[in-house]
């Protein structure tokens, strides 16, 4: 991909309108500046918005698979974006360096489909949950991984247009993950690289109040859509052994098998499982797809 073209997209309820201006100027901040930029009202109102900036207002909330989408099909009624850069409305980026280094992994690798960035609050510190690998002692590891962080991440274009766009049914919780398996199932990288900074609060995940519900019925979807028929018992089983080890609350275990239970009896279609291939693939770069 010679010289791409950098777009970026963001999401917003309209709660958060200080944090968005700072976050649109240190996009205008950047070196390499985004040729398109689109902030996307999901079911609110926008705040009046930097010249050059593109608004869209849905009239509901789409979620955040629904509400990328829209940004998506606005970048591509432009047509003059090669990567897509998602960032969350209360994110900062703190160097003005991104969008140049980022345009140059992907110039150097056209097989490049996802760059994860690193997730760091006030402090420079990085929660654990938000280093997408499993060991994740050392936020600074850089390198190819099976997921990406939905604060701050690269798309490219061509992949999207290959492997299709976020999984809307998912509304919140592992659309990320979803789309990852579809981009390594095609053949395409996902990297992570720290050097690529979204200064972003420290957060809670369960501060959503549909948290635990979410996270387990898009598990059961994300296991059906996906994994071969042997992986899908598996990787539930282990996944509900591990939720009821790592949950504290009583009320959030009975919402989480609630949505299990959900995710069971709704499909979620289509159904197109990973080659054996992708399996090893991802085991080898150590997060085989049952944990």
């Amino acid at each position: 991909m010679r010289h791409p073209r950098v777009g970026v997209a963001i999401l917003t309820m309209g709660t958060r309108p200080a944090e968005l201006a700072d976050l649109l100027a240190s996009v205008a901040g950047q070196e390499t500046p985004a040729a398109r930029v689109v902030v996307v009202g999901n079911g609110s109102s926008l705040p009046p918005l930097l010249e050059g900036v593109t608004g869209v207002e849905l009239p509901e909330n789409l979620g955040v698979a629904g509400g990328r989408n829209a940004a998506l099909a606005r970048l591509r009624e432009f047509g003059d974006v090669d990567v897509v850069v998602d960032l969350d409305d209360d994110g900062l980026l703190i160097s003005p360096d991104v969008f140049t280094r980022l345009a140059e992994l992907y110039a150097s690798d056209e097989k490049l489909g996802v760059v994860s960035f690193r997730i760091a609050d006030e402090h420079g510190c990085t929660q654990r949950r938000h280093v997408p690998r499993l060991r994740a002692a050392d936020p600074m590891r850089g390198g190819l991984v099976t997921t990406f962080l939905g604060g701050g991440h690269g798309l490219s274009m061509r992949m999207l247009d290959q492997i299709g766009d976020w999984p809307e049914p998912f509304f919140y919780a592992h659309e990320e993950t979803d789309l990852a398996w579809r981009a390594l199932d095609a053949g395409w990288k996902v990297l992570y690289d720290p050097e690529l900074v979204l200064r972003h609060p420290w957060t809670s995940p369960t501060r959503h109040a549909v948290f635990y519900r979410m996270v387990a019925r898009n598990r059961v979807w994300l296991a059906k859509r996906h994994l071969p028929a042997l992986l899908v018992p598996v990787y539930l089983g282990l996944w509900a052994v591990l939720t009821v080890a790592r949950t504290r609350s009583a009320a959030g275990l009975r919402a989480w098998f609630g949505g299990f239970a959900e995710g069971l009896r709704t499909p979620c279609p289509p159904r197109r499982p990973m080659r054996w291939s992708t399996v090893w693939r991802m085991a080898r770069l150590g997060r085989p797809p049952v944990i």
